[in-house]
């Protein structure tokens, strides 16, 4: 995919598959299936490295996970989630941000909310740097939220949601990422945009879907939103090769003759 074939999605109707992705492993298998787009997210301060938010991550840390992304999916449209505060210290802390992930391997970046990041997404979109909202549950914004709670549930809300993803559209964003919101809400708001919208925990009436393989591969357990689908038991195929590894170590039956060099 390119930026503008985004837009080309939504005008004829096929829904955008993107998936959350940290490493160079993971993103050449992805590259070698059908999914539309990878993001680089921030989640993976708490997918990755076990903190309980995503505020942890860093732009070096987010440079650094986006070029392995790279690496392993040179051909990838890839997105790279702006990080906590790295876009609200002024134009110029978040022109460098931005660069950093641009120059890892990015091409567009993700930012969360719309008060006080219009003009610098106007200001990046004019710079050559291609933009993503994010409304909805923005993790980044967790203890103003008071946790990770569905938000724009009752009528005021959802109208700010609205008036927020207008506005991101209007600043220049190419896209949107709706989490955590009532079906019917992100559908007004998906009819209500020329850009597509991507959800996750929005609903089926959206323009696209964004889940983290490691929800999606059923390994993560400890943790599973009610928006999570698994397409694996992953964490049970992985103990039991483990499981089989150790048996086979134990019992002195790994390595052979196959696996030993003469």
């Amino acid at each position: 995919m390119i930026v503008s074939d985004f837009a080309a999605r939504k005008r004829d109707g096929v829904p955008i598959s993107m998936v959350t992705c940290y490493d160079a492993w993971s993103a050449a298998l992805i590259a070698q299936t059908g999914i539309d787009c990878v993001l680089v997210g921030d989640s993976l301060a708490m997918v990755v490295y076990g903190h309980d938010t995503t505020l942890p991550a860093d732009v070096a840390t987010m440079a650094a996970h986006t070029a392995a992304v790279r690496r392993g999916a040179p051909d990838a449209f890839i997105i790279g989630d702006l990080p906590f505060l790295s876009y609200r210290r002024g134009l110029g802390e978040a022109v460098d941000a931005a660069g950093d992930l641009m120059r890892a391997g990015a091409q567009a970046v993700k930012l969360e909310g719309a008060a006080g990041n219009l003009e610098t997404v106007r200001h990046l979109v004019e710079s050559g740097v291609p933009v993503i909202g994010h409304l909805g549950l923005t993790p980044q914004s967790v203890h103003r939220l008071g946790g990770f709670r569905v938000q724009a549930r009752d009528d005021a809300a959802a109208a700010r949601l609205l008036d927020d993803a207008r506005d991101l559209e209007r600043a220049g964003c190419f896209a949107l990422v709706l989490e955590a919101v009532p079906s019917a809400v992100a559908a007004q708001v998906t009819a209500a945009l020329a850009i597509p919208t991507i959800g996750i925990g929005a609903g089926s009436r959206v323009d696209g879907q964004v889940l983290v393989l490691q929800d999606l591969l059923g390994v993560t357990t400890a943790f599973r939103p009610r928006f999570v689908r698994t397409w694996l038991d992953g964490a049970t195929l992985i103990r039991e090769a483990l499981d089989a590894y150790h048996r086979d170590v134990v019992a002195g039956t790994f390595p052979d003759d196959r696996e030993s060099y003469s």
